[in-house]
């Protein structure tokens, strides 16, 4: 009997021990981000770690979570990143999403009399403080020569605002897709303005100092990396059976995720020097607008170990049929 129960005591020791030395990741994702188009393309198969997720209903409460260390890494616009660190946080960008941004956009109702952005003079804006939104509708702003100060921006997460538009409490909803898709679809909202020649489209996986200093996790977040690149390809390959699967996986209708992710266009790749100097960009246009205090170098909230595989083979994660 006691030596049962010595087989045993080591079995559970053993064990607990294993999975003590397994390596988390705890990932945050936004809705009808990363982990859809992973679990799209069956990406996460035969992980040889575990990843938590975290979802949030916009960028800021990730970059919170990010800045209090809450989750390891996660996806966030190249605007939020800033606010990020500027607040502080030791995070890194480790790599990058391009995208047709023609999806963020500032929104009006149908009725709306307003047809050009020389138009919102005098209007109300609601949007995320520091979002991808924000951005835009300020740089539309700047295009036609009016200042943030020519309009009134109402801070408010994506639900709120859309509300507040349609109840004709705000003039124009500064958001991005999925949001903006589903709102063309379902709500019968108008784009006033989209995000081309107004944004460069760049989204970030972002990591915490703490997570790339651990050797374990910074080889996770390497597999991590590779796996997402691959899956979004697969889903670029089949965009009806990813538009499917991802309207089953968010909740969203199939019309509104097609129209996001067809129009996107989106591919996952290494940090470059131009991604660089585009948040460069970003960055000096938030400081002249007055939304960060200071001037910031971004060159060093990259780190550019991470090279994600360009030759890498789809069918290493096939899609589930």
């Amino acid at each position: 009997m006691r030596k049962i129960a010595a087989i045993l005591f080591l079995f559970i020791f053993s064990s607990d021990f294993a999975i003590a030395e397994t390596t988390t990741l705890r990932i945050g994702d936004q809705k009808g981000g990363i982990r859809a188009v992973l679990e799209a393309a069956n990406g996460l198969q035969n992980l040889p770690y575990r990843i938590q997720w975290f979802e949030f209903v916009a960028a800021a409460p990730l970059g919170e979570a990010l800045n209090a260390e809450a989750i390891d890494a996660g996806v966030i616009g190249d605007a939020p990143l800033l606010f990020v660190t500027a607040a502080g946080a030791k995070v890194k960008a480790i790599a990058v999403s391009k995208s047709d941004p023609y999806g963020t956009a500032l929104l009006v109702s149908a009725n709306s009399p307003l047809q050009t952005i020389r138009d919102i003079k005098g209007k109300s804006i609601a949007t995320s403080r520091g979002s991808i939104g924000h951005f835009v509708a300020l740089k539309a702003l700047a295009s036609v020569g009016l200042k943030a100060e020519d309009v009134t921006f109402r801070y408010m997460l994506p639900a709120d605002a859309k509300l507040a538009l349609n109840q004709g409490a705000v003039d124009i909803w500064a958001t991005w897709d999925p949001y903006t898709a589903f709102a063309e679809t379902q709500e019968h909202l108008r784009i006033l303005v989209n995000g081309r020649g107004l944004s460069f489209g760049n989204g970030f996986i972002a990591a915490t100092d703490s997570a790339l200093a651990d050797a374990k996790k910074q080889q996770a977040l390497q597999d991590f990396l590779n796996r997402l690149r691959r899956s979004k390809q697969w889903a670029n390959e089949h965009p009806d059976s990813y538009s499917q699967t991802l309207a089953k996986l968010t909740g969203l209708p199939q019309e509104a995720v097609k129209l996001s992710f067809i129009r996107s266009k989106t591919i996952w790749q290494t940090i470059d020097q131009e991604t660089i100097a585009q948040q460069q960009d970003t960055a000096n246009f938030y400081h002249q607008s007055g939304l960060l205090p200071m001037t910031l170098q971004v060159a060093d909230t990259f780190d550019r170990r991470f090279i994600l595989n360009e030759n890498s083979s789809i069918a290493e994660h096939p899609a589930k049929n």
